[in-house]
């Protein structure tokens, strides 16, 4: 019986699930929902770079790019409104997949590809990462009357082990079920690697992605394969695996580094802010009804709070000298 912990066990099955499936046969993200997320997001780093003193160059990155849809529509809302910034900007995406950076080529032809953040040159950065964190892996910690667990995966089901890991009891918390904890080591990872560049050159990330905008207790891992639930625990590579982000932590580890931290807010209200409702709306205004009513609706999926403006959260990090950034304040 082969035996792995849960973080190694959904690492390896999320690199052959991407490697071997098309996922947007099983979800569709913001940016395939409507082209105004992508073009106000390219509208917000070019703000943002302003306030960032305009720096030249400087590397616009996206992680987890997907098709290349939001990174093309980024672009061309940046040309039209804002072509200083076009021309400052070098393209960097963060892709793993063969298959994907094929499809993002086609896009995105001026990209230059990476890995892993670590292989982005130095220098001025402002980071787009839509849906990145949720699909890094998690460990998760059971608590067992008087002491911690931790979840590992055999043959398909959870085995649980003494944790070697120090947590403090969760003290007054009451559930209908077991007391899990989830911790997220990449994406606390990502976001120190980020405030370590901050500290030496101007920058900024931003992140949307789902979760809660506490800290708390809970089995958030899911799987889909299909556009339908499945299985967390079947075969590596036949689902695609996510769990919630943690929002309040990585918000605490980039203060805890000196940078700024603006948000997390609901995901509706970023967008609105930055004008999702009122774009979608010229666009509708010049488009035969059923189109113009495609395009509201697809305002409302990702904006209205009973669908995913809420659910979804708004966070950046940036430069400490950072002045508040679009979407966050009033």
């Amino acid at each position: 019986m082969t035996m792995e912990r849960l973080d190694a066990f959904m690492a390896r099955a999320n690199a052959a699930y991407y490697a071997t499936h098309d996922p947007f046969a099983d979800f569709t993200t913001s940016p395939e929902i409507s082209q105004v997320f992508g073009e106000i997001l390219g509208l917000w780093a070019a703000v943002t770079w302003q306030l960032l003193g305009s720096p030249v160059p400087v590397m616009l990155v996206e992680a987890g790019p997907g098709r290349g849809t939001l990174m093309a529509d980024a672009l061309r809302a940046v040309a039209q409104a804002m072509p200083a910034f076009r021309t400052a900007l070098r393209v960097h995406l963060i892709e793993t997949s063969p298959r994907l950076r094929a499809e993002q080529a086609t896009r995105v032809p001026d990209a230059v590809w990476h890995d892993d953040l670590s292989e982005v040159p130095v220098g001025p950065m402002i980071l787009l990462a839509n849906e990145f964190l949720d699909a890094l892996p998690i460990r998760q910690f059971v608590w067992q009357t008087d002491r911690w667990l931790e979840r590992y995966v055999a043959d398909g089901l959870f085995s649980e082990r003494p944790s070697t890991v120090g947590l403090s009891p969760p003290a007054g918390v009451k559930t209908g079920g077991p007391i899990v904890r989830e911790i997220n080591e990449p994406a606390e990872a990502v976001v120190r690697a980020l405030v370590d560049r901050f500290g030496r050159h101007p920058g900024a990330a931003l992140f949307l992605d789902y979760g809660p905008e506490h800290s708390g207790f809970g089995d958030s891992l899911q799987a889909l394969a299909g556009g339908k639930p499945a299985d967390p625990l079947g075969p590596a590579g036949s689902a695609d695996l996510t769990a919630h982000v943690d929002f309040a932590t990585l918000a605490e580890v980039a203060r805890g580094g000196r940078a700024s931290v603006h948000g997390p807010v609901p995901q509706g209200m970023f967008l609105a802010a930055l004008g999702l409702f009122q774009r979608s709306n010229r666009l509708a205004r010049n488009l035969p009804p059923a189109r113009a009513a495609a395009t509201m609706e697809a305002a409302r999926r990702l904006g209205e709070p009973d669908r995913m403006g809420r659910l979804f959260k708004a966070l950046a990090i940036g430069s400490a000298s950072c002045p508040p950034l679009p979407g966050f304040g009033p």
